[in-house]
């Protein structure tokens, strides 16, 4: 396969550093539960970010009157070093408010100075801190490339936080814990980068300590520490360490390292005989330490942890991600010279392979020569007699990333004999350029005189085995081939079959024809007008569709009788009362658009029956102009009544009827023509056609609609397809 610049350097990152990864991530995951457990010690005291060193120090010197040393780590446990007032020497935990001993200091664990060590330099000592420290630069560039991946995954930054579709377990939870481990994981890479630079002293970190002028520290006039100025300005909360001078003479002093700088101040005073700022790069050290370690919080300790098992978690997923895509590595058994049937596939991340693979094992075992290729891999195909596309859209509409050459190849290489096309687009509705890469890969071969559409194109959303076994129906009926879906990309209708109860039938008055056939489910069931009813005339494997249109509250389908019409003549012989097994099959990019201004329906024949539903449960909200063709009065009176009742009860805005066999002999497609600025108006202010009827007849009326659209509009009618506005559902 094909893949881009991004993904190659996401995954050629993670396979050269996933062993040091795995390791640096285990032992995260040790370390992150040290500061845990130390933040749990009962050491910490409320309040010290309010509680000033005037306020603390009296009191500890008078339970301590030799202090050496104060120091406050990043847990807030205040430790004194000195003795206390029987000469006890004290190393101790202490309350900075009470002077209370709290605990005294254990000396670390041998097991988490062992896993430290491991973790910074892999008891290789310089050695092992250089792979750790490009381990964590590499980590940086992997969390780079895979938010950019992300990006163009999710369409763009703004959509960045939105559903992500589910094409496997591994790819679902790569990107979306992905998502949510991003900033932890960038800061972990980050400061593991930074840490190891300034080690090695590429980032140069001077340490500075304040300079003392003994000849101008003053004697007097002495003021006590609670009334010191400097100490009253300094919290507890911002002290690393205290040292207290040795003795009473002037020339010693106290020394303050703070979080941004160091003081020295006057011990009989409390004058500040020198101050000194630490740097930038001293400040982003500690920063960073705190960052990396969690020691500073808890909260953020248990973030790294979760943030360093998902890293082991990416490395298990991104291997299975990336075995699955090289498990669908073409492997053909017949050259692209001698294959009739071509099957084209466009995918950014493998999924799509899984069905069209599955299609060419069925024409292979139908004695067929399929050859399966990338679409930029198109040239041409000298015995060709089918050219099947299966292809998914990146990004804003874009093509995948093996498919980028398509547009230019179709032009440039034609065949040199008639090939008959198909075009089926993967995609996810929760995107708004759905399968728009599909319908202009349809439109580029429509302009081929080569090239004949045996189907329109169909779009599968999310996948869908049920969606893709529309087109692998439809695809069989016309290339007389029995096209069966394999098991892994459909249920078995038998698992689900429901029973109905036929309630009404015209089939009695209609022994020729079109007859209607109203159908109860036995149970109550979810249906919407527009989706199919799966029937099994003979209890087999045999399967025939029929849109169902949802009408005074039951189900009904429009059926022509068809000479020893498997499905049809099943339909025609049942009477009220009887019960047959089928199951209702959903297809939701043919149900009435919810908020479109404006819907165009377009029908022959029998297709009419969704579009029955349809009109009967529309709001008076929504314009409804519905142009419709029969081959005579007769046929079309089986619906008439009911739709007068529609247009009395303004459901129905604008009914027209074409007739081929009788007065002017139209087809439907006659009228769109008469009304083309009507219908150009209305794709442009957001309206809606569906399509419902023969292929043949699809195929006229897109045909029309492509040029009114190009006329009249400036645009393609893929334009209009790829957002929603133009629906079909042909046989």
């Amino acid at each position: 396969m094909t893949i881009s610049i991004w993904r190659y350097s996401h995954l050629a990152l993670a396979v050269s550093s996933f062993l040091l990864l795995t390791l640096a991530s285990v032992t995260g995951i040790l370390l992150a539960f040290e500061p845990i457990a130390k933040k749990t010690q009962p050491y910490r005291v409320d309040g010290v970010e309010q509680l000033t060193l005037a306020q603390s120090l009296p009191v500890l010197q008078k339970r301590y009157p030799e202090i050496t040393e104060i120091s406050v780590d990043a847990h807030q446990f205040v430790l004194l070093k000195g003795s206390d007032a029987s000469g006890e020497t004290v190393e101790a935990y202490v309350n900075p408010k009470t002077g209370e001993i709290l605990g005294t200091p254990q000396k670390q664990s041998e097991f988490f100075l062992w896993v430290t060590d491991l973790h910074r330099s892999l008891f290789l000592k310089g050695m092992g801190r250089f792979f750790v420290g490009l381990t964590a630069f590499l980590l940086l560039l992997i969390t780079i490339s895979g938010t950019i991946l992300i990006i163009q995954r999710q369409r763009g930054i703004k959509r960045f936080f939105t559903s992500i579709v589910k094409d496997s377990f591994a790819q679902y939870y790569h990107v979306v814990l992905g998502r949510l481990s991003l900033i932890p994981i960038f800061i972990l890479a980050l400061t593991g980068t930074y840490l190891s630079l300034e080690r090695f002293e590429l980032i140069k970190s001077e340490q500075v300590s304040t300079q003392v002028d003994f000849d101008a520290i003053k004697t007097g006039p002495a003021k006590p520490l609670a009334e010191m100025a400097v100490f009253q300005d300094i919290s507890m909360a911002e002290v690393e360490s205290i040292e207290f001078p040795f003795s009473e003479d002037p020339e010693d002093y106290f020394t303050l390292q703070l979080k941004d700088r160091e003081v020295a101040v006057n011990q009989i005073t409390g004058d500040i005989l020198s101050e000194v700022r630490y740097p930038t790069t001293q400040k982003l050290t500690t920063l960073s330490l705190d960052l990396h370690t969690g020691r500073t919080s808890i909260v953020w300790a248990i973030i790294l942890l979760v943030a360093s098992g998902n890293i082991l978690f990416f490395i298990y997923s991104g291997f299975a991600i990336t075995f699955k895509r090289r498990a669908n590595r073409i492997k053909n058994k017949y050259p692209a010279k001698e294959a009739r049937f071509i099957l084209l596939v466009g995918s950014e991340n493998g999924s799509t392979f899984h069905f069209a693979q599955a299609v060419y094992r069925q024409l292979l075992k139908q004695g067929k020569k399929p050859f399966l290729a990338e679409l930029n891999q198109y040239t041409t195909y000298p015995k060709a007699e089918h050219i099947l596309v299966f292809t998914a859209t990146y990004g804003l509409g874009d093509a995948p990333t093996n498919a980028k050459k398509f547009a230019t190849l179709v032009q440039s290489v034609p065949q040199a004999q008639p090939v008959q096309f198909s075009v089926v687009g993967f995609g996810s509705k929760a995107y708004p350029d759905f399968c728009q890469f599909a319908f202009e890969v349809h439109q580029a071969l429509s302009q081929q005189p080569w090239a004949t559409a045996l189907v329109d194109v169909h779009t599968v959303n999310d996948r869908s085995p049920q969606e893709f076994s529309l087109w692998a129906e439809a695809w069989s009926s016309q290339a007389g081939l029995p096209l069966m879906v394999l098991p892994e990309l459909r249920q078995v209708p038998a698992q689900k079959l429901e029973t109905f109860t036929v309630t009404a039938t015209t089939a009695q008055q209609h022994e020729e024809g079109t007859f209607l056939v109203r159908l109860k489910p036995a149970k109550r069931l979810k249906v919407t007008s527009g989706d199919l009813l799966a029937v099994y005339p003979e209890n087999d494997h045999r399967e025939r569709l029929y849109s169902v249109g949802l009408v005074d509250n039951a189900l009904q389908v429009s059926v022509r009788l068809h000479p020893n019409g498997l499905g049809s003549g099943f339909l025609h012989r049942l009477t009220p009362g009887q019960t047959l097994q089928a199951k209702l099959v959903p297809n939701p990019h043919f149900h009435f658009p919810k908020k479109a201004p404006a819907v165009v329906m377009i029908a022959n024949g029998t297709g009419i029956g969704p579009f029955l539903g349809m009109i009967g449960q529309n709001s008076p909200k929504t314009a409804i102009h519905l142009y419709c063709g029969f081959r005579s009065s007769a046929s079309f009176s089986t619906y008439q009544g009911y739709l007068e009742e529609q247009q009395s009860a303004q459901r129905l805005t604008y009914l027209q009827v074409a007739f081929s066999r009788e007065g002017a002999k139209q087809y439907v497609s006659d009228l769109i023509d008469r009304d083309a600025t009507f219908i150009a108006n209305m794709l442009s202010t957001g309206g809606v056609l569906m399509i419902c009827g023969s292929l043949a007849m699809q195929k006229d009326v897109t045909a029309l609609l492509e040029t009114i659209c190009q006329t009249k509009l400036g645009q393609s009618l893929s334009h209009y397809q790829s957002r929603g506005q133009l629906l079909t559902d042909c046989y």
